[in-house]
């Protein structure tokens, strides 16, 4: 599946028509004029005989499609910056009757640019995308286009990042570990406009609400982060640098030193050095779930 290319429309195949065949016949019949006349007077009768029969097979064919059959399926625009991903997914959705893949990118500008052409119906979005920050695509997805539901597919642990996701305007959250059984029933929960998460979080969430937001033991230190130190914290761990981060994330290199200092605090971490080792560990760990 072609990364460069925002729309996967099978409308093109539908309106072909073989006017390379025509050119060739034509091309055949001005070299032989005699076989041109033959077949010209068998073409009319062949013409006269059928055309009480096949009325509706000939306007099909030399007509365009007709204009009051719409496509009722919702439109779903993938955004991941793995092409087997994007194909998995766009290959289970496209099996339901309901649903139907019209686009997909792996980069978050160009993903808004064909978001804005081809005006989905729902966008699936991970949170780590080639050269951008998927929680940076969410809120510009919010910010334009209000009424547009987005379901988060992500490997990154759901208890951090689906509350991260919310608040930056997420309507579902979903692991790709459950892509198979769970993404179809998911798009439809949001399209719906209703909150999608997993069984577990949802007992997880409304066990934190009846009880109070109580900070177990087990409970993970980065849960202590700001979003946008959420954001920076897991970009340190790949290994990218202070510039890098302030360009993906469209700020100064001052404010990311600031973030990188209050990751620090928070995290109880003494250094640069040992930032990026807790940083890249957790990390990895997240890829490995």
């Amino acid at each position: 599946m072609p990364t460069s290319e925002c729309v996967l429309d099978f409308k093109m195949f539908l309106c072909w028509r073989p006017s390379c065949i025509t050119g060739a016949v034509a091309s055949r019949r001005e070299s032989n004029p005699n076989a041109a006349a033959k077949s010209s007077e068998a073409a009319k009768n062949v013409s006269t005989r059928s055309a009480s029969q096949n009325t509706d097979v000939v306007e099909a064919a030399s007509g365009p499609l007709p204009t009051d059959v719409k496509d009722t399926r919702k439109r779903v625009f993938i955004v991941d910056d793995h092409a087997v991903v994007r194909f998995g997914i766009a290959q289970l959705i496209n099996r339901q009757g309901d649903l139907v893949v019209c686009g997909e990118h792996e980069d978050a500008a160009r993903a808004l640019d064909c978001v804005n052409k081809l005006k989905p119906d729902v966008v699936i979005c991970d949170l780590s995308l080639k050269d951008s920050s998927g929680l940076e695509l969410i809120r510009n997805l919010k910010a334009q286009y209000p009424g547009l539901p987005v379901l988060v597919v992500s490997v990154h642990d759901e208890s951090i990042y689906a509350e991260i996701a919310f608040r930056a305007g997420a309507l579902g959250y979903l692991m790709k570990q459950e892509i198979l059984d769970k993404i179809p029933s998911a798009i439809r929960r949001v399209l719906g406009g209703n909150v999608y998460v997993s069984d577990g979080l949802a007992s997880k969430m409304l066990q934190q609400q009846v009880r109070g937001q109580v900070t177990t033991a087990d409970e993970s230190p980065i849960k202590s982060l700001s979003d946008r130190e959420v954001e920076v914290f897991q970009m340190i761990g790949q290994w990218k640098k202070t510039k890098e981060i302030a360009g993906e994330l469209h700020l100064s290199v001052k404010t990311i030193e600031y973030y990188r200092e209050q990751i620090k605090r928070k995290l109880n971490l003494k250094d640069a050095s040992e930032l990026t080792q807790y940083a890249t560990a957790w990390v990895q760990r997240e890829v490995v779930k």
